[in-house]
């Protein structure tokens, strides 16, 4: 079998992909990602093919993107024709010979239609419940400026009007496409990207899907890549050399350039060492004290296991590898589905939810002390001992299955 898996995401999108091509390579079968060209070496090393699609996507850690920027409707409607002209025409080619096209986050606006016109079978996965329609809960939030929805709100509203938006910003463009290859045209665009079945790549106790929704939702557990790499020689001597000490991290997120200062700060201001992550966005640290150190890219799922808490933005993949190690959170949401991962850790008691933004040493010690009590610390690891491993595996036996009775 052969699988085409595609996401066009920043890193954490394309390690949960990673995390199912391998599994599915484990299993005899062939996979293929789809991906912006940043990670094209990264996955290669593992023996996967690799088809590139779109613009390199770390840019936008350090400046906005074009529909990040203020821009006027025409320049718009120009970005989206350009943009899905070009998954179009990437996707169809990494198709060829594919006997299934599996999508990972929303912005797959050509996957479904690829899969249609050749005749196989078409998968979308969502890494967060929130991101799924459902009464039980409004739609996330897209933009920094945005906050998260009224919960007074009627969910059923406001996911009818997000139904409008995605009919209004990508419909055009898809359509044209389609008619193009001779397709039927949609008039829910959001639905025929998600399908009606769509898979939740989320761990169960950490992002549970309601248990009144739709029962039509498939959750897998979380698509994690186990990491066996060694820490690095120079981290694992600051780990050994005192207590542990409070991993700050964002990623691929845009961050304020003081960050770095922010961040030693609110460790020193509770007597701890601090780790900081240097991430897309370059974070620096403020000296050169023998009580902080600067990384670059490492093994989070052997860190995590070091440090008395982790600082980061909320991404999916970051807050199931934090919640896994049993490292107590501070999650400090930017956007999207970030909100929703803070609100979970602090519903779980496992750490603290900080307001949406840029935080302040203030702030960010605030939270940091609420997380570093020994009762999280505790419920932490309690919680930990739920956390599900074998959620690629989960998904890739299911493909493998729904594939195989297709074909038959």
């Amino acid at each position: 079998m052969r699988v085409l898996l595609s996401t066009i995401g920043s890193r954490g999108d394309v390690q949960l992909v990673v995390a199912l091509a391998v599994k599915l390579k484990e299993l005899g079968q062939e996979a293929r990602i789809c991906a912006p060209p940043d990670f094209r070496e990264s996955i290669e090393t593992l023996g996967i093919s690799f088809v590139p699609v779109g613009p390199e996507v770390r840019q936008t850690a350090v400046r906005p993107t074009a529909t990040q920027a203020s821009s006027s409707p025409e320049q718009f409607r120009q970005l989206m024709e350009d943009t899905v002209a070009g998954q179009f025409e990437a996707i169809t080619a990494a198709a060829k010979g594919c006997d299934v096209l599996v999508a990972g986050m929303a912005l797959q606006f050509a996957l479904h239609s690829v899969a249609e016109l050749i005749g196989i079978p078409y998968v979308y996965a969502a890494w967060t419940p929130i991101t799924l329609p459902s009464p039980h809960h409004a739609p996330p939030t897209l933009s920094r400026e945005q906050t998260p929805a009224d919960s007074a709100a009627d969910n059923r509203v406001l996911w009818i009007e997000e139904a409008k938006r995605w009919n209004d910003r990508f419909g055009p463009a898809i359509n044209a496409c389609r008619a193009s290859a001779g397709l039927a045209l949609v008039t829910d665009v959001r639905t025929h990207i998600f399908t009606n079945r769509p898979w939740l790549a989320a761990d169960p106790t950490l992002g549970p899907w309601p248990e009144t929704g739709d029962p039509n939702v498939f959750q897998t557990g979380a698509w994690i890549l186990p990491d066996q790499r060694p820490l690095s020689p120079q981290l694992q001597a600051f780990l050994d050399a005192g207590e542990p000490p409070v991993y700050f991290g964002f990623s691929s997120m845009r961050v304020p350039q003081d960050l770095g200062e922010v961040m030693v700060k609110a460790a020193r201001a509770l007597g701890r060492r601090a780790i900081v992550s240097r991430g897309w966005a370059g974070v620096a640290l403020p000296d050169e004290g023998p009580d902080c150190l600067s990384i670059g890219e490492e093994n989070l799922q052997a860190l995590f296991r070091r440090v008395t808490a982790a600082v980061h933005h909320g991404g999916a993949g970051t807050t199931t590898i934090a919640a896994q190690a049993g490292a107590p959170q501070v999650v400090v949401p930017q956007i999207y589905d970030q909100h929703y991962w803070a609100g979970r850790i602090h519903h779980l008691g496992i750490g603290t939810a900080h307001a949406p933004g840029g935080p302040t040493a203030d702030s960010l010690t605030e939270a940091l002390s609420r997380t570093l009590r020994p009762d999280v610390a505790v419920r932490a690891r309690s919680v930990a001992a739920s956390i599900r491993t074998d959620g690629a595996e989960v998904a890739a036996r299911r493909l493998i299955g729904e594939v195989s009775r297709s074909i038959l």
